[in-house]
């Protein structure tokens, strides 16, 4: 072999072995994507004053609030129930949901349903929830019940109790009241 063939073949082996040196020194450094706990079977109930305003429902949950940006994930799903003040109780349920403790944000995905004990009932596959401001928003397609709508729409930007709903372009039912002038 010559000197340049000797040469070459030196080179090669040193970037295969690099390269898996390299491999672990990536994973070194993956420290900080570790979660600091993981619970199964987590049932969280919130109180406030000594009355439940949520329940939260997940099989599992996977925290990673050590992160520089916080979450909290739930990749199986999760339910939850809200209580509100006068009764009214809302339900949610999704397949996935994540939680971003400094933004108060949750991004809920897969089979996203919100109804509550009136009938009113809202269908996506990804929902974002502002729990700070108590809103709701979607880029996505979805169906919204209840007694006066029978809707499908794509993009939601709607409150809690969804007395203020804007959409994107709109099919469906909406049944409307005539008022005497």
């Amino acid at each position: 072999m010559s000197g340049r063939g000797l040469f070459v073949a030196l080179i090669v082996l040193a970037f295969i072995g690099c390269s898996d040196n390299f491999s672990a020194v990536q994973q070194i450094n993956k420290f900080d994507e570790i979660p600091v706990g993981v619970t199964e079977d987590l049932h969280l109930i919130y109180s406030d004053s000594a009355r439940v305003e949520a329940e939260l429902l997940a099989p599992i949950n996977v925290d990673y609030t050590n992160l520089k940006f916080p979450y909290s994930e739930f990749p199986k799903g999760l339910d939850a129930t809200l209580y509100g003040r006068n009764g009214e109780v809302t339900f949610v349920r999704s397949d996935y949901g994540v939680y971003y403790p400094r933004t108060e944000i949750i991004d809920l995905r897969g089979n996203v349903v919100i109804s509550d004990s009136t009938g009113t009932k809202l269908n996506t596959n990804q929902l974002y929830w502002d729990a700070g401001q108590e809103w709701l928003f979607t880029e996505k397609n979805f169906t919204f019940t209840n007694d006066s709508y029978d809707l499908r729409a794509v993009r939601l930007d709607a409150d809690r109790s969804f007395r203020k709903l804007m959409t994107g372009i709109i099919s469906g039912n909406i049944q409307l009241e005539d008022e005497d002038l």
